[in-house]
């Protein structure tokens, strides 16, 4: 009954019904303009800078770094520039954009290392696009650093401030930036592990059409200076995905030039690089410190080609797999021009470095560096770390093995034709050399050489890394049909002469440097010349016979058969001792015995000539060959020269003329001799114990 009361009461009142249901109304209205309206006024209004607390804790919480805001920060409303005509645009770009400003903004390093700023900025500012939070994207089309610098630390291989841990979740929300913009920005490196600091300018190009940004730098790399600049595009047209990114910047060190210009592929990815590259300095080996890859040592060089490179997915180790083509490449190593193809590969267990390399002209000069045997002028013009000393002639520079597991290689070098100083007859060179794991091989190593060809296996075994006995070396050496009158091109008493000449060696040894393999080498070395011509001049000389070196300037040379000639040295911990030396003709037999010493560079050798038959006037004695490799001494031995000759004076006083000849007539051994057995030994392949082994004797 009360319930049809109420129903009755109302319907007899509907104005009052009316009036209820626009207060309701109005009230939900107002809220909803109210809510905008205080939100508005609030952001307005707020002291953002009793924010920075909280937003100094959490991006610190972020990056796990120290972040502080230390100035004003402030929040202003601005409409969204647009380029669009006014008839195009929609309700949204009326909408004023929120725009950050943060004055004074530090951050500092990670835990472990100096309590200092990585980076900081005067001031940076940028505006969000609200409507793209939606779709939990940030989108900022201008970020802009005012006095931004950056200052980046490295103490050892395993500490640095650059590198930020990765999330392992994948954020839902996606960073939109468009554009930075710099103004007098500075970033400055300092490195421990490459000995570098260097300060680089950096600032936004105005009016440009093609470089958004452009650098310049200097300081100290590796201890030397370090000067250079460069340009690039728009800090982040980056994003773009398809468009080439232009690059263009030259880096220079002491002598050491590097520049490039060209494009990237989307930067953010290193998906695609092509780039001109332009390369000099005093030695390729100086280019390890700016680009880790390991080149040899060489004398001053300047190379130009086309750098294309690409970068592959992470593989299970977070390592990503790059591949680098230096390709169509020219230049000059000294006065020797190269040129090829070299490819640079990462994603295995090292680097590794394949290709081609062909010389035209090689000035065989221009090899000295590889093995240290340039001169000391030189030297110091690479900046060595060694010099050779006075009076030593094998190469004391050490081989940089430290380096030689950072990297694997496969390389073929040629060089169509030899350019030589000296009457050295090499005509030709090539070889392969492969290093893995620190173990460099060259199969082979092979020369042409006075008609004939000498081809080598050498084998160095870098594992060691350290010290005296850095390297286990073994080296196998072939001579095959080297031509007598052409391996020694300005002896003119040897143009007449025929014959070629064969030998084998087997070294095995220990050391850091030529001069200190050789020093500690065993092995054996055996040479063999059958059945030749050689002058009768040369071999008169040799047995100082005065008479015949007389008659034969007065009325010419002649041709002496050669029945062999056979050596046989024994290397022991770098003595080199003939077990025979012997040269053997129709007319005369020679011997040479003693010692070659590799590792104070001293010769003892005893030449012993003897005729085959009557001579007239003969004043044969043996001689010796003593004193270094740089300055030898050739003696006769005056005892037995003295002795003939007094002899004979002797005679001369109580016998007729003819008989004073007597003493000074050698029978010599006769014709025959033990040559066919020295033959036979000399073809047997010389042996060579194990690196670190003696030879037995």
């Amino acid at each position: 009954m009360a319930e049809t009361d109420k129903q009755a009461a109302q319907n007899r009142h509907p104005a009052r019904r009316t009036t209820s249901s626009k207060k309701i109304l109005l009230s939900i209205l107002g809220i909803l303009v109210a809510v905008p309206v205080i939100a508005i006024v609030f952001i307005l209004t707020f002291d953002w800078n009793r924010a920075r607390p909280w937003i100094n804790a959490k991006v610190s919480e972020a990056i796990e770094r120290p972040f502080e805001i230390r100035g004003d920060l402030d929040v202003e409303w601005e409409r969204p520039a647009k380029t669009m005509a006014p008839a195009e645009r929609t309700w949204r770009d009326h909408i004023p954009w929120p725009h950050l400003i943060a004055n004074d903004t530090h951050v500092g390093n990670p835990a472990g290392l100096p309590a200092q700023d990585s980076g900081s900025a005067r001031q940076f500012s940028f505006s969000v696009n609200p409507f793209a939070l939606l779709s939990k994207t940030i989108n900022i089309p201008l970020l802009r650093f005012d006095g931004p610098r950056v200052d980046l630390l490295r103490l050892d291989e395993q500490r640095n401030n650059w590198t930020f841990k990765r999330k392992e979740e994948k954020s839902k929300w996606t960073l939109d930036l468009d554009r930075i913009v710099l103004t007098d920005g500075i970033v400055h490196i300092k490195d421990a592990v490459t000995k570098a600091d260097v300060t680089a300018k950096v600032r936004t190009l105005e009016n440009d059409t093609r470089y958004g940004v452009g650098w310049t730098l200097d300081g100290t790399y590796n201890g030397a200076p370090v000067t250079g600049g460069g340009k690039a595009g728009a800090v982040l047209s980056l994003k773009q995905q398809s468009t080439p990114y232009p690059v263009q910047a030259e880096m220079r060190s002491g002598k050491t030039r590097i520049a490039v210009e060209g494009t990237v592929t989307r930067p953010s990815k290193l998906a695609a690089i092509d780039l001109k590259l332009e390369l000099a300095g005093p030695s390729m080996d100086q280019l390890y410190n700016f680009t880790g890859v390991v080149l040899p040592t060489t004398g001053p060089f300047s190379t130009s080609g086309r750098l294309t490179g690409t970068l592959g997915e992470e593989n299970g180790n977070g390592k990503r797999s790059m591949r680098w083509v230096y390709d169509g490449f020219k230049g000059k190593v000294g006065s020797s021009d190269i040129g090829g193809r070299l490819e640079y590969a990462t994603g295995g267990a090292r680097p590794k470095l394949s290709g081609n390399v062909r010389s035209q002209t090689l000035v065989f000069a221009d090899l000295a560096p590889l093995i240290g045997a340039d001169s000391n002028a030189a030297k110091k013009e690479r900046n060595a770390d060694v010099v050779q000393p006075g009076g030593k002639v094998l190469p004391v520079e050490e081989f940089k093995t430290e380096r030689w597991n950072k990297l694997d290689a496969d390389v073929r070098f040629a060089a169509d034709r030899i350019v030589r100083d000296t009457a050295f007859p090499i005509s030709k060179l090539s070889t392969h050399l492969k290093m893995d794991n620190a173990v460099l091989n060259l199969e082979p190593l092979e020369f042409a050489m006075a008609g004939g060809t000498v081809r080598s296996n050498i084998r160095l075994d870098g594992r060691g890394r350290q010290g005296p006995k850095a390297i286990k070396a073994q080296a196998k050496v072939t001579a095959r049909r080297i031509e007598i009158k052409k391996l020694f091109p300005k002896i003119e008493q040897l143009q007449a002469s025929v014959g070629s000449i064969s030998g084998d060696a087997n070294l095995t040894a220990q050391g850091n440097s030529v001069a200190s393999l050789l020093a500690g080498s065993n092995g054996e070395l055996k040479t063999l010349i059958n059945q030749g011509q050689v002058s009768k001049l040369l071999l008169e000389m040799m047995g100082l016979n005065v008479a015949n070196i007389i008659v034969t300037k007065l009325f010419g040379d002649k041709q002496v058969q050669l029945n062999c000639m056979a050596t046989d040295f024994a290397v022991t911990n770098g003595l080199a001792r003939t077990r025979y030396f012997v040269v053997d003709t129709n007319e005369a037999l020679v011997n040479i015995d003693g010692s070659i010493n590799l590792a104070n560079e001293q010769l003892n050798l005893r030449i012993d000539p003897k005729t085959k038959g009557l001579r007239l006037i003969s004043l044969r004695s043996p001689f010796y060959v003593h004193g270094t490799f740089s300055q030898p001494d050739v003696s006769v031995d005056k005892g037995v020269l003295a002795m003939k000759a007094g002899s004979a004076i002797a005679l001369a006083t109580i016998a007729a003329p003819i008989a004073a000849l007597i003493p000074l007539i050698n029978t010599g051994p006769g014709e025959d001799s033990d040559c066919a057995r020295l033959l036979a030994e000399s073809r047997e392949k010389p042996q060579a114990p194990p690196p670190g082994k003696t030879q037995r004797r």
